[in-house]
């Protein structure tokens, strides 16, 4: 496969999910947001941006320019818009491999963008179309991409946004949002229902954690994410290799999610944010070794703010 190809397939995965991720979190944040006093809503409106990996373009940063930073700016990544927008990019990059389903749904979904500003239907109502045009596309490029190497480069984009964007969910926990719960936090990451189904009595902020961060069933969970990313490496790039990896990206996801699953903790709610921040860091350092190994443009669509 072309490595221009590649690439395309790699980010329209990171994208879509991104545009999901992005969307959750601010359906969670949005209503606690807008009962906080003017002064607090502007520091935590600066914290979630700092989560989210940007920074503030003014000393009056507040509600409105958060929703404008992470829902409606068309020119940046970091959004909702723009990464919607990047993503229906990449498919047109890629346009012979990709299906005419999957194209035709990214293309209407950038199209829709206009009929779905904070002006016509509120940002309530735009995540919640965020939501189900992003599951309408991962639904066609499962159902109508074969699952060759086109389809594991999206599978492998989508799986290494995902831990992270649920790691930076797990990070808007320590923002100051007076006290944002955790059964907020499960129903953020759809997780709320299979929570229950799977701790029925156990319920705490410590069992909330370890679902989000550890369980192996919940496709949203980062250890679940991270499994998918390094079974896809290990498709893309099999190796008969008796001792170590030649595949960086494979080790920097290996250890990072064999980390969190053999790693015990009595306390892991006071550990979560070195966790979170180890997660980040695979991520980024993960992307960047995938491509220098497939890909010819190693930081064209890094996050903005990421250091790796």
């Amino acid at each position: 496969m072309l490595s221009r190809i590649a690439e395309s397939l790699f980010w329209i995965g990171r994208y879509v999910e991104r545009a999901d991720g992005t969307a959750r979190i601010l359906d969670v944040h949005l209503e606690r947001l807008n009962h906080l006093p003017l002064e607090e809503q502007r520091s935590v409106a600066r914290d979630l941006l700092a989560v989210m990996g940007a920074k503030p373009q003014n000393d009056d940063f507040g509600l409105p320019e958060l929703l404008h930073a992470l829902a409606y700016d068309k020119q940046s990544a970091s959004s909702i818009a723009g990464s919607l927008g990047a993503a229906r990019e990449n498919a047109r990059r890629a346009r012979e491999t990709v299906s005419q389903s999957l194209w035709e749904s990214l293309n209407t979904t950038y199209y829709g963008l206009n009929q779905h500003r904070k002006d016509v239907v509120g940002t309530y109502r735009f995540c919640n179309w965020v939501l189900e045009r992003t599951a309408m596309v991962r639904g066609l490029a499962d159902t109508t991409v074969s699952h060759d190497e086109s389809w594991l480069f999206m599978v492998l984009g989508r799986s290494l946004e995902r831990a992270d964007m649920t790691a930076r969910m797990l990070s808007t926990r320590d923002v100051q949002s007076a006290g944002m719960s955790w059964v907020n936090m499960l129903r953020c990451a759809g997780a709320y229902e299979s929570f229950i189904r799977t701790r029925r009595a156990a319920f705490g902020d410590q069992h909330a954690a370890e679902f989000l961060l550890l369980d192996r069933l919940f496709p949203r969970s980062i250890v679940y994410a991270l499994r998918d990313a390094d079974e896809c490496l290990a498709k893309l790039d099999p190796s008969a290799q008796r001792v170590g990896f030649i595949n960086d990206a494979r080790r920097i996801v290996g250890q990072a999610r064999t980390f969190l699953e053999f790693h015990r903790t009595d306390d892991l709610m006071s550990e979560l944010p070195e966790h979170m921040e180890r997660v980040q860091k695979a991520v980024t350092q993960a992307s960047d070794a995938i491509s220098r190994k497939y890909f010819n443009q190693a930081d064209e669509h890094a996050w903005v703010g990421e250091v790796s």
